[in-house]
Parts: C-alpha cells; structure tokens; sequence
C-alpha cells in the first residue's frame, strides 16, 4: 500500500527530534510485516505501521483495509480503513462481505492487525466497553470487523499503549477472542480451537515493549523492552496488571533513521495518528 512516492530522501529530519515512545512501538510494530503476507488493518496506528512496513522492508506486502481497498497506494494516509483517500490507485474495491467471507473465511489473511482499549494475558481484545456492558463507564467505537479478523486470520498482531488500567488480568468484555476466551455457553475458559476457531495472536506491541505469547500456556511473556527509551523490565511489570514473565526477555534493536525519516515525512507528515 505504498504512497505514490515510494522512495522519500532520507535525511537529517529523523536526527533532529528523538524518537517517541509512539513512535517506537509503530516502528516495532511493523518490523513484524513482511513480504509476501496478505494483512488485514484495523483502523489507526495498524494502518500506519503497515503503510510504514511496505515503505521500507516489505513492498510486495500486500495491504487489505477491511471496507474500502485492496493493496492500494493512497496519495495521503487515510484516517479510517473506510476513508474514500484510500481507494487511489487500487486495483479493487472490495464490499465487506468480499473481505470478511472470501478472503477471511477461506485463510487468505495471513496476519490481522489491530488496537483496542484492553488486552489480557491471552491476548483477548477489548474495543467495546470499559465496566459492565450493559451499564458502561465508557464506551468505544466496537468491533467493526475486528471480531471476524481475529477469529479467521492466520495470526493477530496488537498494537496499543502500555497502561495497567489497559494490561489487565481479564477484559471488560471480549470484543476479539484472543489464546483462551468464556465458552457462552457454560463460562468457563476454553481453548479458541475448542470454539472452531484457528490463528490466534502472536504478538502485542506496546509503548514499552513487544510481548509474545507462550506456546505451551499461551500466556503473554516479554520478549523485547525498549531498553533506547530507558524502559526497563521493572517498570514494565509495574505497569501491567498481570504477572508477566520477563525471563528472556532482551533490548529491542532502536529504530534506524530511515524508519523514523519515513514515518514524519511520507507516512504521517500531517500527525493524524502520530501526534507530533
């Protein structure tokens, strides 16, 4: 989903203003993309650190936004995943039932990228409700596709700000499954093969650091801190709501000044997403 200039000047933009924590979890967050991958984006920082991926290491990643485009090349980062700027240049203009129950259902998404509000130790998202569902202390916008994509995609990678209030021991409500979600039906906690369900998430990227998930367990563990940042595994425990394992866990390679010369000048010069 490249812009139509798909080789900026790298320069000495990226060396004068250090890099933000936001900045670094979508730098992260894209190194995760790769070529050749089919990605479903969810709307905001997934949509950045994709665009970003195919900029700079992943060109024949192909981009697939849930509403509106398939692999096009936007000649401005659009705002949502249905925002009409991201239909330039696109070969085809999907329906959601297209995206949602050709190409989900039958296993042609490789990776499912998404935010949310909360996320617990199995990796289940919450882009609903903050408190009871029925009588919320706060409202989101919801699920959108973000259910489906986390149900039927090849594997889910979460992008969102590390907060306890956020790395909570258990969702408000459980707006995508995640490892280990309540069987409706009796309550208890099930495996999400037991529900029919396949993929299941395999990394959550944050303000501080990038999370797995363990394979035996499916718990969330640390994998890399942002050591560049002075993040340190201390104060990731701290802020997490769950006991986390840090055990192995090791520094984040720092963003290079292209990655971070791409990101202001191409991918968000304006700072929709970014907040410069």
């Amino acid at each position: 989903m490249g812009l139509i200039n798909p080789a900026p000047v790298v320069g000495g933009n990226a060396e004068k203003a250090p890099c933000s924590s936001l900045e670094r979890m979508v730098v992260a967050a894209s190194r995760l993309l790769q070529n050749g991958q089919m990605v479903l984006v969810g709307t905001g920082l997934p949509l950045v650190g994709a665009t970003l991926a195919k900029h700079v290491h992943a060109p024949k990643m192909t981009v697939v936004m849930e509403a509106v485009a398939f692999d096009s090349k936007p000649f401005a980062l659009p705002f949502c995943v249905a925002d009409a700027r991201g239909v330039y240049r696109t070969p085809w203009m999907p329906t959601a039932v297209e995206v949602m129950g050709q190409f989900l259902q039958n296993r042609r998404i490789d990776v499912g990228f998404l935010g949310g509000a909360q996320v617990d130790k199995y990796g289940n998202l919450n882009s609903t409700c903050m408190g009871s569902y029925l009588h919320p202390e706060k409202r989101f916008e919801g699920s959108g596709g973000a259910c489906d994509i986390a149900v039927l995609s090849g594997k889910t990678i979460i992008i969102m700000v590390h907060e306890k209030r956020r790395f909570v021991e258990q969702v408000d409500y459980i707006t995508s499954p995640g490892w280990k979600c309540r069987d409706h039906r009796t309550g208890r906690l099930v495996d999400r093969r037991e529900l029919g369900m396949w993929g299941g998430p395999s990394a959550v990227v944050s303000t501080m650091g990038v999370m797995k998930f363990d394979p035996e367990s499916h718990e969330m563990y640390v994998d890399e801190y942002f050591a560049d940042l002075g993040v340190t595994l201390g104060a990731m425990k701290e802020n997490t709501g769950f006991d986390i394992r840090i055990d192995g866990a090791r520094p984040a390679p720092p963003p290079k000044a292209e990655e971070l010369e791409v990101l202001r000048t191409v991918v968000d010069p304006e700072g929709i997403f970014m907040k410069y």
